[in-house]
Parts: structure tokens; sequence; C-alpha cells
């Protein structure tokens, strides 16, 4: 363990965070000394905060270990032929730090190393024999962000640990998926940081199965649909629920076609033409790849546009813009529907469409529409998908429980990546007949300065940080209240010599105030805080937990049992 005097210590305290630090663990990280800005998205971690990096990474290396993952580590400079291999140079957009050596060869700062690692095996792994195998590397990232902000939470440059999976069977590849989700619940367990594993979006990564770890926080910047059982959780990317409205059948009525002036959105159409939203349908026009896809849904559901994403198939998946949309369809917004709708190569419909009878849909004519329509007798679907954003209070699908939102911080993120990478790479073996696979991947990811600024999230205290005992920077802060009283002097000195060879000590030997003391101790946040005041000469000392409101005075005789069972 390791024993450290304050007054050599560099912890460069704030009194109050720069105005433009918003999160509080960014205050509080500004506060404490535990880091300092360089430029926007990229700090020094000065040593209170690598303190508690390095104690983190200590956890995960430990935890790696425990599924017989080796560690590793690949450079961050990358050259840009692997990923245009890939198809993800092109994919990642303004995100990648793309630069050029003296030669004009392309090149770019990792944002991920998935093609990094399938290069070295596809060279070096041939046979069904070298595998299971799995790789990991705990290394900085960089990625350009348009708008870093919220501190450690969205940086351009960041730690993350970044585990690869290599199988020849999809069995191979469940059983490497469950044990590294096993291996980061006990990472975030052990360091403090409670988290939520969700169904989530692959996004750039590629694939199709994938969880996040959600940590749940004031801050955060996703939003997690759950139920109150725990038996249902995901990302509201993905999130799903179930519909209750059902339309009573009725009799199919005449299709009319009707003015509807200035009506550019749904609640002025419902207002116009005096029907409720749910007997409307909105018609979408999106770009899928080179595809024109238009897009139906119940006038009050939103169409959600990663779900949209996943059921195309397509890399790139937007709306179509104001000129397109006159061009392709000869409407302007709000005036496009189904009926002879000729201009769409494919028209995909939310389920909420499929029981509705006699309803309204644009009549591709601005400021028109059609009322009375009805599916396969005026205008046909070709699919039927689930394709709306979900709703707070709708029943989840699986106990039918309402749904109960809640922002969150995503520390963690694993992927069946499948042979999405190893296909187009050339990363093949012979299986047990002799015959040329892709070898089947997943990957694995935890933002490691992020968990960090989810943990503070999490343990914040009216006046600091409540640190986990694992990851704390130090595990007892030593309080001095006179540095010119030898009673003091020598419990101190004796105490600390105690500890040391067990626990990881911080020294307070500075020549300050007691409330200068104090409040440091608030920010550095230790588990255990012991004080050595006025009754050191009857050696009675003050011990306190970070999150208690006072301290409380115990003899000395009884301060190893007070932290061991505090400590372990």
């Amino acid at each position: 363990m390791e024993k450290m005097r304050q007054s050599q210590f560099f912890m460069p305290t704030l009194k109050e965070a720069p105005s433009d630090a918003v999160a509080e663990s960014h205050k509080l990280m500004l506060r404490g000394g535990y880091i300092r800005q360089v430029t926007a998205g990229v700090y020094s971690y000065l040593p209170l905060g690598y303190r508690v990096l390095r104690k983190a990474e200590k956890i995960m290396e430990e935890e790696m270990e425990k599924i017989n993952v080796p560690e590793m580590i690949m450079p961050h400079f990358l050259p840009a032929t692997m990923w245009q291999e890939s198809g993800r140079y092109k994919k990642y957009g303004d995100e990648m730090f793309k630069l050029k050596d003296r030669h004009g060869r392309e090149s770019l700062l990792g944002p991920t190393h998935e093609e990094t690692f399938t290069e070295i095996i596809a060279k070096n792994l041939k046979s069904y024999k070298q595998m299971p195998i799995a790789l990991y590397q705990i290394q900085t990232k960089f990625r350009d962000e348009n708008r870093p902000r919220f501190g450690l939470l969205r940086g351009r440059e960041f730690v993350m640990l970044d585990a690869y999976s290599f199988a020849a069977t999809r069995e191979q590849l469940d059983q490497q998926f469950e044990d590294e989700a096993r291996a980061f619940k006990a990472i975030f367990d052990r360091c403090g940081v409670k988290v939520h594993p969700v169904i989530a979006d692959s996004g750039t990564m590629g694939g199709k199965n994938s969880t996040e770890f959600q940590a749940p926080a004031a801050i955060g910047e996703d939003i997690i649909a759950t139920n109150q059982s725990g038996t249902y959780a995901a990302n509201l990317e993905m999130a799903k629920s179930i519909d209750t409205f059902k339309q009573e059948p009725e009799a199919l009525k005449e299709l009319t076609k009707v003015a509807t002036p200035n009506c550019d959105s749904i609640e002025k159409l419902s207002e116009f033409l005096k029907v409720p939203a749910t007997r409307i349908v909105k018609s979408i026009l999106f770009i899928a790849d080179d595809k024109k896809v238009l897009v139906l849904i119940r006038g009050d559901k939103q169409i959600n546009e990663v779900k949209l994403g996943h059921v195309l198939d397509a890399d790139e998946v937007r709306e179509a813009t104001p000129e397109e949309l006159l061009e392709i369809t000869g409407s302007a917004k709000g005036g496009v529907g189904p009926i002879d709708a000729k201009y769409a190569d494919k028209i995909i419909a939310d389920e909420t469409v499929k029981d509705l009878y006699n309803v309204v849909v644009g009549a591709n004519e601005t400021d028109f529409q059609f009322t009375n329509a009805n599916l396969d007798r005026d205008f046909k679907v070709d699919e039927f998908a689930d394709l709306r954003t979900a709703n707070e209070g709708e029943p989840d699908p699986v106990d039918h429980e309402p749904l109960k939102f809640t922002t969150s911080i995503e520390v963690g993120h694993i992927f069946k990546l499948g042979t999405y990478y190893t296909e187009t790479m050339g990363a093949d073996f012979l299986d047990n007949n002799g015959k040329a696979q892709p070898v089947i991947m997943g990957s694995y990811g935890i933002g490691v300065t992020r968990m960090l600024s989810a943990v503070v999230e999490q343990h914040l205290t009216n006046n600091g940080i409540q640190w986990p005992k694992e990851i704390a920077p130090f595990s007892i802060h030593l309080i001095q209240m006179k540095m010119n009283d030898e009673d003091q002097t020598k419990l101190a000195e004796s105490i600390e010599h105690a500890l040391s060879p067990i626990y990881d000590i911080l020294y307070d030997d500075r020549k300050e105030r007691p409330g200068v003391k104090f409040n440091d101790a608030d920010l550095v946040g230790a588990p255990v805080r012991i004080t050595v005041g006025r009754k050191a000469a009857e050696n009675i000392v003050e011990v306190k937990r970070a999150g208690d409101d006072k301290s409380t005075e115990i003899p000395v005789s009884q301060l190893v049992n007070f932290v061991t069972e505090e400590l372990g």
C-alpha cells in the first residue's frame, strides 16, 4: 500500500467551479484537482484523478484475467486503408480525426480498434483449433466530438477498455458474450457504479445483437425505458411498447379529396378537420441509401429512425429535404400520402396503421388530403414493422407494466459482431472439415474515464464526493489539526505507520486552517477520515465515513477494528 504527505501532494483545489462547468461530476473533479482542461474535450489527469483512473483499470485487468482474456496494446496512429476496407472510413464521418503523413498517405487516430484486431487475426489465426480466443487493451481513443461537454462524459480524447473475441462457432461466441457480460457486471459492481444492462443499437459498430450498460444519472444524455419488475430494459432508441389504442370497426366510407390550407402539422390538420390524431396517418419520405422509402405511422406516434434503419438495413437513412420532397412527390410537407405514390421504391408502415379504418392521408398535393382512405382498398403497404418511439407509461412488451424513463450515462457496450468485419477483411479459418469459414467476432467496450464521471454523479455528497472504497484515490484521509502540537504529531505518525502497510493513506500535514483541511477532505472523498485533534494526548481520535454528516470520537485502541470493518 501507499502513504502520501499532503504537503507534497499536488492537488490544486478551487473554491468555485468554472462557470462553463454544468455537470456536477465536472464541477467536483475540477474543484478537487482531479483534472484540468487542456483544450475543448481534452483533459490532463492530475495525481488525484490518475490514482482513481489506475485503480479502476486494475479492477478491469483483474476481472478480464478471471475469464482468461490477455491484455495487449495497439497503436493510436492507424492507416486509413483498413477502415476503407471495412467501409467505416466514410461511415464514421466527421467524428474521426483524419490526417496525412509527409508522403500524402491517409491515416487516422483510432476511435476504436475492430479493424486493427481483425487484421492481426486474419494474418495469424488459421485453424478452428486456435479458437475461441479473446484479447483486450486499455487505451486512449480519439473522436472529434462536435460539442464536447460535461467534462469526461463527452470528450475528444478518452480512455477505453476495448476487448475483441474470435470464435469458430455461434455457440462459442454466445459463451464469450456471456463471459464478457459477467466480467463487465463485476467491474461496474466493484467500481461502485449502478448499471442497467439494456437492449441497444449497434450504430456504426456493425452486427445486430448488442447490450448497453447504462448508469442512471441526472446529467445522462441517454434515456432508458424500464419496467418496475426489472424484466425489461432498453435504450429509448430500441425500446418497444404495447399500443393499447383500438379503433372500433366501421363500414368503409367513400374516399374524398378535401382542401386543407396551411395544415402542415398533425395538430393543425386535426383541428381543421375536427378528427383525432388517431384517425390520421402521417406519411414521411425517407432516403435510405439510394432508395426512396415512404414511411407511414399513426398521427399520434413518432417515427424512430434507429428502428427504421434496422428494418431497412441501410447505411444511411435520412428524411427527405423540403426541396427533395417537392421534386419527388409534387407536394410540400403535410400533403404527402400513400395513394398512387408511384415515386416510392417501397412503402413501409408502423404496426399502428394496420387496423385503422377511414383515415386521413396526404393527397400528394400541397394543402390537400384524402379522407376515408383505407388500407388495401386505396393504398398498399409493402411491409409492417415496429417503427415508433415508445412513450413513457405505455405497457412494456414483457410483463405489460408501465414503462418508466430514466436519464442515464452509457458506460459500457457489448456487441455480437458476427462476421461483419471478418468477411470484408478476409479473416478466414479452416473448420474441422478443412473448409474455409469467416471468423465470428464479438466486441466489448467500457468508457473508463466516462465511467469515473458516472461514479461521481451517483456518489455526490452535500460538499463533495463519496468514493466507493475500491477506486477511492486514498482509502484513509488522516488529518492533523495543529502541526505544532507534539502530541498530535506523535499520534498521527503512529497511525500512519500502523495502517499504511495495509491501506492507502493521505496524511494532511499542511499548516492550514481546519476549515481548509475539511473542505479539501470532502473533495478527496476517502471512505474513512481520521482526525487527530485536541484529544490526542488522551489517545482519542475522530472518525468519519465519507457519507456521514458528523464525526465520532473513538479511542485509538478501537481504530484498527473500525477501519477493518469499513474497508475490509
